[in-house]
């Protein structure tokens, strides 16, 4: 003859298998709730000797044990998910200075460039008379 006891985890096996099934691959919490809950169950009824109230504790305490679980994942994914999005923007402003940077560099392309001499008139503006004079004009090609 068998064992009760296993004929009950075969039978608690079989029932989050399905609802494993029925619930599809992303929803893992209801599934661990399940297997938590039934695997909490039996140690609790095995523990007991069979008192319903410790099994019901048993499922209960497993249960919670899940959800302590999920709760610690989330919050390290949470955790982890902002030190990445404060690294992005770091890396991001790094990458706009680095870019400043390299504008204001210097540039040695071998351009033409030549000087105009451009002959200034004597000229009065407000009052100041500035004598003739000739500058440079500089031009790039």
């Amino acid at each position: 003859m068998k064992n009760p006891t296993i004929i009950y985890t075969c039978r608690i096996a079989l029932a989050a298998l399905v609802a494993g099934i029925l619930t599809g691959c992303a929803a893992t919490r209801p599934i661990g709730d399940v297997a938590f809950g039934a695997g909490g169950a039996i140690l609790g009824n095995e523990l007991s000797h069979g008192d319903p109230l410790a099994t019901a504790a048993g499922a209960a305490g497993g249960v919670l044990l899940n959800e302590g679980l999920h709760f610690a994942a989330k919050k390290q994914s949470d955790k982890a998910y902002a030190a990445g999005y404060d690294k992005g923007k770091s890396d991001a402003v790094k990458q706009q200075y680095w870019l400043y940077v390299a504008m204001q560099q210097p540039r040695n392309h071998t351009g033409n460039v030549r000087l105009y001499p451009v002959q200034l008139p004597e000229q009065r503006i407000d009052g100041v008379t500035f004598q003739p004079t000739t500058k440079l004009l500089r031009i790039e090609e």
